[in-house]
């Protein structure tokens, strides 16, 4: 739904107008002393020594000095009756006066009428208050946000070790007054405008409510354009109908507006607030609220006749309704400013009046809580050996399994036991001597939902019915003869109990209970709290404490939430994002990180802002040695033509990059460079009617600003690339198409400011005219540079460090960064509040610490490494908060992870300025480098900030140090201020980590020729004493390696030319062996033949030569190895060329018998295949290694070598195994024989 990021400040002021009107509390000072004058009966407890009540009020001192309860326990409670409802906004304790009784903490929990109590919270946890440190002190507390009450009890938690429970206590606040209106579910109240149609543009509604049931309709109004407005409960959720003007919509057909609460069928007061102007909508329910925008045509509501509370009465049919009515009661009902129920108590004509009341009655229904999923039971006495059994009670709960019932039947008729287990309700009847009987039904029955169940059994037929009510079904009957036993156990069995009486083959139950019948017989559950009735343990009676732990769902970026009754789940299948709460993002921030970790080119998916809102992106990371470029593509980036547009009757276009404008301003804004390309080809078709005209075409960027500046020239200036470069086709204007030639021509440039970009829109004006066409294109947003990956710091002073504003992260925190040091420790980073503090420390050479404290005391994870982390290399350091568990992470070392508390405190409230590199304290400074430090996903700049630091420098040198190793096979790490790149000039292979293969393909008569030429140098690295490999000094080594893949035997695959007679020849004969020979002298010739195999069999092969001195090793695939030795006398000379493919025959008169020979003269004999990474490597004074690079090569023949497409007669098994993709680079010192 869309977002309602702000209010105008009239509609604020109207809606807190309206608010206000329906708050009848007073507005002056609430805070009266409420308990001071209450009689002695007022106040009641759990139990008293005296046997009768004990006035307990503040100070006290006469009679007991205030309650002691005759035992100290978690059961004990102090209940005063303040007469009415009143709103209570603080309260305050003291000990038992001349003793050494007082309660340490304490829980508040109020109620309406004595029964269904309900738990103060705050930051929505049952709130746990201070207490006392002796008996005379008096603790105040000011509730943070008032309650409405007539009963409030005190629950001591924890009291003095050396004394007892006692408590003296004070309840302040004021008087409350409101209009309430009792609805049984049959009712309705009528609102009739005084106009036959009521059109508003802002309406207000606000009310409370209170209900046992979870459907009813709690008003409505409709208009005959089909405008309708509907709040109704429905599975205890409030859902909201809103549409304007669509006769289309229809409420029995639409879709909710918004859905929003949840257990509000818990006979509590729940307070809603509708604000709407226009189409915006702002939906609050208690604390939480929706901003949504209204559908349908109109900004007005058009409602007929009247408004309807409580149902949808028929027309025409009095007491007829066309959906379930609301039964419970409303307070303080206002509709634009008009309090209905007042009205309504005064008979007003406005106002039709059918059976509802003026005063909330309150069922007398007793919930009880099971709270210990292991020891919480309830037993109940039933009448035994009745020929029968009947049990009925009611369940809510989230868990998927627990017992509901066990008891032990009598004449020896087995045990009867009733469970959920996985959602579905199971009832089994153990019988000694007979076959189990078993009955399952309903399902997903964990929804926290109401769900009744009856068990009868007469005349040997027991029948299971769920939800009879809700018509759900049918009813499950089986055949068997019971006898009621004399003990019902409800949740749980005791843990001591040793007679079978209970059986529970699964773990207790936690959740709600209520409306439990025996022998059809209701029992009173106030008289177990008593001690007077059965037995319990761990429950809480007298209220129901389930808790929505899925509002508000704190599972992040769409997750899905589910729920047991103690913790939630987030399913974070489909969102991009992963961990406990769906918060940390599975993609990395940039092509640059892509690289970092080893990636080639490719699409990926890009999060700008990581665990930020945005979402993340598709764009297509093109990564090669120099930059690494990402580009992201919209719907056009085709050349497109246009024609007929006018001034009058612009042609438009709308770019669509399929991501938000947010998404791509995230990308643009963290990037050192983007750009796009815009060309506009034209014929009799102006472009920017230069010099002085207005333009006939622009484009709008990202700020939805009109932009008349083309590709090439600069933001504000309206011109083309030409006009900047004094070059275009009339000099009397600034873009070529400005000429309005009738020849084609084009103006074409990149627009790269980038603060303008990206282009969502371009628009053309000028193709109307005789003769007069245009074609435009603009290419996809291209940038390149991650402007914060690298960004780096360095501080030198333990007592430096920089600041930044406070870091805001109550329910999720990550703070990820790269750090480097020698130092022995040195905290990283640290952000205070009042209690709450956030910390990360390096505290010893092995250990990264991280401290944390959100309200409930400090938790301290340590992850230790095996190997010093002051090794001045980089380190990877993630922390990580969130409502389910706190984890810290080093590299790739183990997590260590800690849950966190369910209960209790879960907001971290920082206040202080966040210290990086340093604490507030200017104590344990770190010394050494940051980089690339993101907090929630947020990238904080940290070397701006520290080019106004003393003590801090920006960047930080050394990346190789880290990196180095990335660069393979011979490529050499650069050291680059903002990272590294691998210089693969010295390296067979390419790419950004030297680590793709240099191949190409080779047809029948070509080759590639490589001469070796004095004084150019091989190698770019000047600093060598010598190199040119021309030299008359002889090799002392030779190493040469290659791969191929062919078909086609005999081929030559390899020829060096040492001078005119001498040379070295890797061939492969007729019959498909291998053959290396050495020509060191006319009459010398070395011939090495490997047979194994005929390696003209499509598969790749791997050949590696090596001389030194005068020992030869060829070793083929690896496995097979020839050793040979040259005699004294050899000779070896430098090489002059070196030849792939075909040669020419430089030999005069061969024997044709000779495979070379044979190699050398037919074309068909020529490579027909893949030569991939060739190394040829001679050591002199010095060693070089030479790339053979194919790009930009040219043949003697029109049959020229492919270098992405393989010959036909190749097949599949080995084009998998080579990629050809980029495969050639240039060099200009070869070229084609």
């Amino acid at each position: 739904m869309d977002s309602l990021l702000g209010l105008p400040g009239v509609w604020t002021l109207l809606f807190s107008g309206f608010w206000h009107l329906g708050l009848t509390a007073t507005t002056y000072t609430c805070d009266d002393p409420l308990a001071s004058l209450l009689s002695p009966m007022a106040f009641s407890s759990s139990s008293d020594p005296t046997g009768t009540p004990s006035p307990a009020q503040l100070n006290w001192k006469v009679g007991t000095g205030g309650w002691s309860p005759a035992d100290s326990n978690a059961q004990q409670w102090l209940q005063m009756d303040l007469g009415n409802r009143v709103e209570i906004t603080a309260v305050a304790t003291q000990g038992r006066y001349g003793s050494s009784d007082w309660v340490t903490s304490y829980s508040l929990m109020f109620s309406d009428t004595g029964r269904n109590w309900k738990q103060y919270k705050q930051e929505d946890s049952i709130w746990t208050f201070a207490g006392n440190m002796n008996a005379d002190s008096v603790v105040h507390h000011k509730l943070l946000h008032s309650v409405r009450a007539r009963f409030v009890r005190f629950v001591p938690l924890e009291w003095n070790p050396s004394g007892k429970i006692g408590m003296r206590v004070e309840v302040y606040g004021c008087s409350y007054k409101s209009d309430v209106a009792d609805f049984d579910g049959r009712s309705s109240l009528l609102y009739r405008f005084n106009q036959k149609l009521m059109s508003t543009l802002k309406d207000v509604i606000s009310l409370k409510f209170k209900s046992l049931q979870g459907d009813g309709v709690l008003f409505h109004g409709e208009g005959q354009r089909g405008d309708h407005i509907t709040l109704e409960l429905q599975k205890g959720r409030l859902t909201l109908y809103l549409n304007l003007e669509d006769s289309k919509a229809r409420l029995s057909s639409s879709p909710p507006s918004a859905i929003l609460g949840s257990l509000l069928d818990d006979q509590h007061w729940h307070s809603v607030l509708i604000e709407r102007v226009g189409k915006q909508v702002n939906f609050t329910v208690d604390k939480h609220t929706q901003h949504f925008r209204a559908k349908g045509e109109a900004d007005a509501l058009d409602i007929d006749y009247e408004l309807s509370f409580g149902g949808i009465p028929v027309p025409g049919k009095p007491g007829t309704f066309l959906k379930k009515n609301f039964h419970g009661c409303l307070e303080n009902l206002y509709y634009n400013g008009v309090n209905i129920i007042d009205l309504a108590k005064r008979r007003k004509h406005q106002i039709y009046t059918g059976n509802v009341t003026f005063s909330c009655s309150e069922p007398q229904i007793v919930p009880i809580t099971f709270v210990n999923s292991s020891s919480s039971y309830l037993l109940l006495p039933g009448t035994p050996q009745i020929d029968g059994l009947s049990v009925s009670f009611q369940f809510r709960t989230w868990n998927k399994d627990g017992l509901l019932l066990s008891t032990k039947l009598s004449e020896g008729s087995g045990a009867l036991l009733l469970s959920l287990e996985g959602g579905i309700l199971r009832l089994v009847i153990q019988k000694m001597t007979e076959h189990t009987a078993e009955i399952l039904t309903g399902s997903s029955l964990n929804d926290g939902l109401w769900h009744s169940v009856s068990i009868n059994a007469r005349r040997n037929r027991i029948t299971l019915t769920l939800d009879n009510e809700a018509a759900s079904p049918a009813q499950d009957t089986t055949s068997v003869q019971i006898y009621s036993g004399s003990n019902y156990y409800f949740g749980g069995c005791p843990d001591n109990l040793t007679d079978p009486q209970c059986l529970n083959p699964i773990k207790a139950f936690q959740g709600c209970m209520r409306r439990i019948f025996i022998d059809n017989q209701p029992k009173d559950l106030i008289s177990v709290q008593q001690g007077s009735l059965g037995n319990f343990s761990d429950l809480h009676i007298d209220l129901c404490s389930i808790k929505d732990r899925c509002l508000p769902n704190y599972c992040e970026h769409e997750g899905r939430c589910s729920q047991s009754w103690t913790t939630f789940y987030c399913n974070c299948s489909d969102t991009g994002y992963t961990g406990a709460t769906c918060h940390n993002s599975i993609y990395e921030q940039s092509c640059e990180v892509y690289r970092h970790r080893g990636n080639t080119a490719g699409f990926f998916y890009v999060d700008s802002d990581g665990s930020g809102p945005l979402r993340p992106l598709r764009v297509y990371c093109n990564i090669t040695e120099d930059k690494i470029w990402m580009s992201v593509q919209h719907n056009n980036t085709e050349l497109t033509r246009v024609h007929d547009a006018s001034p009058q009757k612009p042609y438009t276009m709308t770019l669509d990059y399929g991501s938000s404008l947010e998404q791509l301003e995230a990308l643009i804004d963290d990037s050192e460079h983007c750009e796009q390309e815009v060309a506009y080809h034209c014929k009799r078709s102006r472009l920017l009617n230069t010099p002085d005209g207005a333009p006939f075409t622009w484009w709008i960027g990202r700020a939805n600003e009109k932009h008349p500046y083309w590709g090439g020239s600069l933001p504000g200036v309206q011109q083309c690339e030409c006009g900047l470069e004094e070059s275009c086709l009339d000099i009397r204007h600034f873009c070529n198409c400005d000429a309005d030639k009738d020849e084609w021509t084009n103006d074409t440039g990149f627009l790269s400011f980038k603060d303008h970009l990206p282009v969502t829109q371009i628009v053309i004006t000028d193709t109307n005219r005789s003769n007069s066409e245009a074609a435009w294109r603009i290419g996809p947003l291209r940038c390149y540079g991650d402007r914060h990956f690298w960004n780096a710091v360095s501080f030198y002073t333990e007592a430096s460090y920089l600041h930044f504003p406070t870091f805001h992260a109550e329910f999720s925190a990550d703070i990820s960064f790269f750090f480097k040091t020698t130092a022995l420790s040195g905290v990283f980073l640290e952000n205070l509040g009042i209690k709450d503090f956030i910390r990360l420390e390096i505290s010893s050479p092995s250990e990264i610490t991280f401290a944390i404290d959100v309200g409930n005391g400090p938790v301290e994870l340590v992850v230790r490494s095996l190997s010093p982390l002051n090794d001045n290399q980089w380190h990877y350091v993630r922390a990580e908060r969130s409502l389910k568990e706190t984890s810290l992470q080093v590299d790739s070392l183990p997590r260590s992870t800690r849950e966190t508390s369910e209960e209790g405190h879960f907001r971290l409230q920082l206040n202080s300025q966040l210290f990086v590199g340093g604490t507030s304290s200017r104590q344990k400074g770190f010394l050494g480098c940051i980089r690339s430090l993101l907090l929630n996903g947020q990238k904080v700049d940290l070397e701006e900030r520290a080019k106004v630091t003393s003590g801090v420098r920006p960047g930080c040198p050394g990346h190789c140090s880290s990196y180095g190793s990335n660069c393979h096979n011979g490529g050499k790490c650069v050291e680059k201020h903002s990272g590294y790149a691998c210089d693969c000039t010295h390296s067979p292979y390419e790419g950004p980590f030297c680590q793709k293969e240099i191949s190409a393909v080779f047809e029948a008569s070509t080759s590639v020729t490589y001469m070796f030429q004095e004084p150019y140098p091989v190698t770019k690295n000047t600093s060598l004493s010598s190199s040119a490999i021309y030299t008359d000094m002889a090799p002392s080594k030779e190493n040469i390696a290659l791969s191929f893949v062919t078909a086609q035997a005999p081929s030559l695959l390899l020829f060096l030319n040492s001078s005119s007679q001498d040379f070295l020849a890797v061939l492969l004969c007729k019959n498909g062996s291998l053959q290396v020979r050495y020509q060191l002298s006319k009459e010398q010739t070395h011939v090495f033949t490997i047979d194994v195999e005929n390696f003209a069999n499509r598969r790749m092969h791997h050949l590696q030569i090596n001389r030194e001195g005068r020992e030869l090793t060829i070793q083929m695939d690896q496995q097979l190895r020839l050793n040979y030795n040259f005699s004294p006398e050899v000779e070896f000379r430098t090489v002059r060329s070196l030849i792939l493919g075909r040669i020419t025959d430089p030999f005069g008169k061969t024997d044709e018998r000779e495979p070379l020979t044979n190699a050398v003269r037919s074309d068909s004999a020529v490579i027909g295949g893949v030569i991939a990474v060739v190394i040829f490597v001679t050591f002199c004074t010095i060693g070089i290694m030479i790339r053979f690079l194919y790009q930009h090569k040219q043949s003697h023949r029109t049959n020229q070598m492919k270098e992405k497409e393989y010959p036909e007669n190749l097949d599949s098994s080995f084009r998998n195994d080579i990629d050809l993709q980029n495969t050639v680079s240039e060099c200009k010192r070869e070229y084609f024989i």
